[in-house]
């Protein structure tokens, strides 16, 4: 269970997001903290961190917020553990859509690294190439 509670400047350190991220993703409604301190400062879980990392890998992949949305609340539901057999089906299907954009998007940064490191790979060989013999 998530008995302990992690003020925002930890959850930003444990998921690489800046405090600003984590305070839009809570405007956005993506994130919710799980609690208030008497102060008034923000309090987190492990879900919510779980929550943030699920958003994190999501962004550079392309994914929009209301696609971000739309897969945790899948989840969420999912987690729930109320549903029946036809309702756990389509959550299911929805899983497996952003399942295969995923891979998808994945295979693009494949090629995109590949051309990438072929790129490099050609100036290092150029650096490499013994300089012209000077002019007299």
């Amino acid at each position: 269970m998530d008995s302990r509670h992690m003020q925002i400047g930890e959850v930003a350190a444990r998921t690489e997001l800046s405090l600003r991220t984590i305070r839009h993703y809570e405007e956005t409604g993506l994130v919710i903290p799980s609690a208030r301190s008497r102060g008034g400062f923000r309090l987190y879980t492990e879900t919510d961190v779980a929550r943030l990392m699920v958003i994190r890998r999501m962004k550079p992949l392309g994914f929009t917020l209301e696609q971000m949305r739309d897969l945790l609340a899948a989840t969420d539901r999912l987690d729930s553990g109320e549903l029946d057999t036809g309702e756990r089906e389509a959550l299911l299907e929805r899983v497996r859509t952003f399942e295969r954009a995923a891979e998808e998007q994945v295979e693009k940064l494949r090629v995109q690294l590949a051309r990438a490191e072929d790129f490099a790979a050609t100036l290092r060989g150029r650096l490499e190439e013994p300089a012209p013999a000077a002019r007299p």
